[in-house]
């Protein structure tokens, strides 16, 4: 078996070498420079909705946006440094001292804001920062909701790593968390929330 793989391996050496193929030009002239302006919000909006998360755009008070996605009575888990305004008059779980995960597990919704926001796919990046939290607070709970400020949107994935910092801890979402088998059915909530809701807050 060994001497028929050599022959085999050899002819196309002496093939490729009688005739080699022309050399291939991989295109390397990425787009790394960061955004110059505000990022495509329309096209954000309608990338993140083919995720099937849910997309709002919000003009007002962010309070009163997230107060209509939290069922009455319902928990909220947040970041020790959200901003209270988001937060008014809601039965907020801070995450000051860390919440275990029965908790995360217990509550109706996480509210988080963002590191940016990318166009092209449709993706949300975290890093940690502020009113961001640690990761287990956005894979916990069943339902996310994730503030997006319009200045925060990038079109591409090079401008967004042009903005990001690869030292802090990345997390990518691309609506609700879902996989699929072999046959492809796909389930919901797996690896984080089955429920996303995008606010996209101009200003």
């Amino acid at each position: 078996m060994a001497d028929a793989k050599s022959v085999v391996l050899s002819r196309i050496r002496d093939a490729l070498a009688a005739a080699p193929p022309p050399p291939v030009s991989v295109p390397r002239e990425y787009d790394r420079a960061p955004l110059d302006g505000r990022g495509d919000v329309a096209r954000f909006a309608e990338t993140v909705g083919e995720y099937r998360a849910r997309v709002h755009r919000v003009s007002g008070a962010v309070g009163a946006a997230v107060a209509m996605l939290v069922p009455r009575g319902g928990q909220l888990a947040v970041p020790a440094d959200v901003p209270g305004d988001w937060v008014d008059g809601l039965d907020v779980l801070s995450d000051s001292p860390p919440l275990s995960n029965a908790d995360l597990d217990a509550a109706d919704a996480v509210l988080t804001g963002c590191a940016v926001g990318i166009a092209a796919t449709g993706t949300i990046v975290l890093d940690a920062g502020v009113a961001q939290g640690r990761r287990a607070l956005t894979l916990i709970p069943d339902h996310h909701i994730c503030v997006v400020f319009t200045r925060q949107i990038v079109d591409t994935v090079p401008q967004a790593f042009a903005a990001l910092d690869p030292l802090r801890p990345l997390t990518f979402i691309s609506g609700p968390s879902a996989t699929s088998d072999i046959e492809l059915n796909r389930v919901e909530g797996v690896h984080g929330p089955r429920l996303l809701d995008v606010l996209i807050v101009d200003g």
